[in-house]
């Protein structure tokens, strides 16, 4: 998932002096019916954050820091990884992580050798999911195919798929794309590989950024899940939002009469 800012608040909901309603999740919409849902995973499925923000504050006690710190160490990480996920040709994802943490660290003052450097990135193959998501998922394998769409490496996201310890259809990466969400060549590539339109599928994602505004600038359908109590942006409208994973499935699987 991956925002712009360690724990932000991205796009305020007042605009002109009013406050925009939240998303209504009554108005979402099961017509035409998907066929695949599809999710993001750092941070949507897995524990990108409560990882990152405890290995990182380890790293900040050993060098004498506050480990209140941390958060605002991931705050210019994400925003390093998103600039480098932007830029051309593609590099790969353990590439950005290396890069993005040295220059993170760096920037607050923390020393930033191999070791320290190795510590935060190697942390990712490690994040396991939310405690939701196994069952969620689960439900939702009964009547959906399911995808992963990840700005990661093969060789990273297949650890985190393991921990999920639920089938995927589909895991479509930023490596076999050669490009970043919210690039559209992720997503199209993603359809293609499918199978599948845009229109017979769900979009599942923690990301404003990354994942609903790629969701508004294609037209498909989005479920924004806000772990965090974020103010979502509403020139991305229209998502649902939803406070976890089983919230998104309850949506997906009305109960039917």
């Amino acid at each position: 998932m991956r925002m712009g800012a360690a724990w932000p608040s991205l796009g305020a909901t007042a605009t002109a002096g009013f406050l925009m309603p939240r998303p209504d999740a009554a108005m979402f919409e099961l017509d035409p019916a998907p066929k695949v849902i599809t999710f993001d995973c750092y941070g949507t499925l897995v524990q990108w954050y409560e990882v990152l923000l405890r290995e990182i504050g380890a790293v900040l006690a050993v060098q004498g820091r506050d480990a209140a710190e941390a958060s605002a160490v991931l705050d210019t990480f994400s925003g390093h990884s998103r600039r480098l996920e932007a830029e051309r040709p593609h590099r790969l994802y353990k590439d950005i992580l290396r890069t993005g943490f040295r220059a993170a660290l760096a920037e607050h003052g923390l020393a930033a050798g191999a070791d320290v450097v190795e510590r935060l990135a190697t942390a990712i193959p490690t994040m396991g999911p939310h405690p939701e998501v196994p069952e969620a998922l689960r439900r939702l394998r009964e009547r959906y195919k399911l995808a992963i769409f990840t700005n990661s490496d093969e060789d990273l996201i297949v650890h985190n798929v393991a921990r999920i310890g639920v089938p995927f259809d589909y895991v479509i990466t930023a490596e076999r794309a050669q490009a970043y969400k919210p690039s559209r060549q992720l997503f199209e590539h993603a359809y293609r590989t499918m199978g599948v339109t845009k229109d017979e599928t769900v979009h599942v994602a923690m990301g404003m950024f990354l994942d609903m505004k790629a969701c508004h600038d294609l037209g498909v359908r989005g479920i924004w899940v806000n772990r965090l109590g974020q103010r979502g942006n509403p020139d991305w409208l229209p998502y649902a939002e939803v406070p976890d994973l089983d919230g998104a499935a309850a949506l997906l699987l009305p109960a039917r009469d």
